[in-house]
């Protein structure tokens, strides 16, 4: 039984929940959402972040680090996210003491006067073709005496001293926009910067018309053209606020891993994610038990995440459709189950380009018929 209390506790992270106040009627044209209009009615208001425009780091992964203790003493909490060790193990690899960056093949596009970054998970790169990219890239990188391990061929994760502090931002922060003030920088010193530019445009002379990216063109996808850094930083000790961590994401699944719980792919359901932990909690599975019982107080966090994509694309009519999905397979069972007691919290981390809002509800919270907070009070950008 006691592997199985988490349960009763739920916190479901969101990232680009929220769209900007711009968006939002556009966004929440015709969505019917009641059971999480009531969730929101009734909860207590545990957080509202209110970002910057020119943040290089995204709500959910500042939220994330924060949580776990990630950020380094002393460090510039309102936009450090210094993820890539822990995406590193979480992707297989083993980061150590080392300062690691991130680094992802992408597609910059040429606009009228700017250049754009795309989104990179719509490249639909393969991993043969990742591998073939990489092999041609590594040379490159290991002349500037920098290591460099790639346990997926899509995500590299570079450490070497010639990077020194040198910042970038989340590639989805600076997707779809003009890339010049995303570019990696450093505060004090140009140096390295220059020195990570004149890698990038080695590599991307490189692929230019390699076999790979003219294969690519001629089945209609766009050429793998540039590489993105970010997320540079050293593991930090952390520990787990959570029992148990669903989520797909490289940063927080190594956080989770990190601090010795136990992770797993989201579930497609709140009913999928029941009867996943009551599963587990029959099993008598000795790491899922030594989990539970290490952070027996935790919530479960699940991430569910299939607003990124349209949100950037600002595709409404997809994000729509996303969130009338959210609302049939969670809220709705999740109020359920707070009104029937088989759940004791709800926690919502709703995230926008910026900010973010968090909110938790009870069983007993569902009775202040009082409270009358809306869903478009939580716009915060």
């Amino acid at each position: 039984m006691r592997s199985i209390m988490h349960a009763n506790r739920l916190h479901l992270l969101l990232p680009f929940a929220l769209p900007a106040a711009a968006d939002a009627s556009t966004a929440l044209h015709d969505i019917q959402s009641p059971a999480l209009d009531r969730l929101i009615a009734r909860a207590t208001l545990v957080e509202r972040v209110i970002g910057e425009d020119f943040q290089r780091t995204l709500p959910h992964e500042r939220w994330v680090a924060r949580q776990f203790g990630a950020l380094p003493s002393g460090a510039a909490a309102a936009d450090e996210a210094p993820l890539a060790p822990y995406m590193l193990r979480a992707d297989g690899g083993e980061p150590g003491t080392a300062t690691w960056a991130c680094v992802q093949p992408v597609h910059v596009r040429i606009a009228h006067d700017h250049l754009v970054l795309i989104d990179p998970a719509s490249l639909e790169l393969s991993d043969d073709e990742a591998s073939v990219l990489l092999a041609v890239a590594r040379p490159l990188i290991e002349e500037l005496g920098v290591r460099i391990e790639a346990p997926k061929p899509a995500r590299w994760y570079l450490s070497g001293d010639g990077f020194g502090t040198l910042a970038g931002a989340s590639p989805l922060r600076a997707s779809g926009r003009n890339i010049e003030i995303w570019l990696p920088h450093e505060a004090h010193s140009g140096d390295r910067s220059r020195a990570w530019m004149k890698l990038q445009n080695e590599v991307q002379m490189a692929w230019f018309e390699h076999p790979v990216n003219e294969a690519r063109e001629a089945r209609g996808l766009p050429a793998v053209n540039s590489i993105w850094f970010h997320a540079q930083g050293a593991a930090q000790p952390v520990r787990s606020p959570f029992a148990r961590v669903f989520s797909d994401a490289a940063a927080t699944r190594g956080l989770a891993m990190t601090s010795g719980v136990q992770t797993a792919a989201p579930p497609a359901s709140f009913a999928a994610f029941q009867a996943a932990t009551a599963a587990n909690g029959a099993s008598g599975n000795a790491s899922v038990g030594a989990s539970a019982e290490t952070h027996a107080d935790g919530a479960t966090l699940v991430e569910l995440d299939p607003f990124s994509a349209p949100y950037i694309e600002q595709d409404w009519a997809r994000w729509n459709d996303a969130f009338a999905a959210l609302q049939a397979d969670w809220f709705e069972p999740a109020l359920q189950a707070l009104q029937s007691g088989h759940l004791n919290e709800l926690a919502l981390t709703l995230c926008g380009d910026t900010g973010s809002v968090t909110l938790t509800v009870t069983r007993g919270d569902l009775r202040k018929f009082w409270r009358r907070r809306v869903f478009a009070s939580l716009f915060i950008e």
